[in-house]
């Protein structure tokens, strides 16, 4: 019997190439985003069923994962929905903060929450959560989506507990820059005067990190590994710079790599 995923976000970037290799690899493939009647690529693949879903929607990500279940039985659940918030704190409204801890943090635990049930009853499963390099490692001007991903990690390190009762896994992904739209379509900056420098500075540098970023296809295949490759493993770093970046910080403590990266952006 084929296996099913259930991916959030997966109108654009990792959740679009993630569901086509799925999809190809012979598995069932349920592919939810806000809007699926603007979809025209996914809808026309075999084994692929489109669901409406806004993770920030409480409401929603219930009656979707009801009706996922009800289609199939759920063998991975694909927490990838997100978006990066870059700005002072100072310059952040509240909506803006509200809606960034809403999707990448707190939609994560509810889609999560919503499946256990459903794994538990039947013994077996495992959830993957999209987080980045900046789930371990604090930048500047990045405070409120450094709070959503490093919450992911110490949320999911602690629920491999639980899970592990039932013999349900769970797992992280951490890329570093990617080549998907992440920075036009699902980035928000804010500016404040008092941080221009700063910002000038952080802004030029994402941009050419973008020149060196890993493309969404070769997430998809790392995300297939942990989807498959039976491993008690909680963390998966993807791309040369996510690795290089995890070594030193371990190499030299926390501590100094943080005043290795002031230096870096503020000297």
């Amino acid at each position: 019997m084929n296996k099913t995923i259930f991916i959030t976000g997966a109108s654009a970037g990792m959740g679009k190439a993630t569901a086509k290799l799925f999809q190809s690899k012979g598995w069932n493939v349920i592919a939810t985003m806000r809007n699926p009647e603007k979809e025209t690529e996914l809808n026309l693949l075999e084994n692929v069923t489109l669901l409406p879903l806004d993770v920030t929607n409480l409401e929603q990500i219930i009656s979707t994962a009801e009706k996922a279940v009800s289609l199939h039985n759920i063998d991975v659940v694909f927490n990838n929905a997100g978006y990066g918030l870059m700005g002072a704190l100072e310059a952040l409204t509240d909506e803006q903060v509200l809606k960034e801890i809403n999707t990448n943090l707190l939609g994560v635990i509810r889609v999560t929450k919503a499946f256990i049930p459903h794994l538990r009853e039947k013994k077996s499963g495992l959830f993957i959560s999209t987080t980045s390099m900046g789930g371990f490692i604090g930048f500047p001007l990045h405070s409120i989506y450094h709070a959503t991903k490093f919450g992911i990690e110490g949320w999911s390190e602690s629920m491999s507990f639980e899970l592990g009762l039932h013999n349900i896994g769970i797992k992280t992904i951490a890329p570093g820059a990617t080549a998907t739209d992440f920075t036009s379509r699902s980035l928000d900056k804010s500016h404040h005067i008092a941080y221009q420098e700063l910002e000038d500075k952080l802004f030029g540098m994402t941009d050419n990190m973008m020149d060196q970023a890993i493309h969404p296809d070769k997430i998809a295949e790392i995300v297939f590994e942990a989807a498959t490759d039976g491993k008690d493993q909680l963390r998966y770093l993807i791309g040369e710079d996510t690795k290089a970046m995890y070594t030193r910080r371990t190499e030299l403590g926390s501590e100094d790599f943080r005043k290795e990266i002031r230096q870096q952006f503020l000297s």
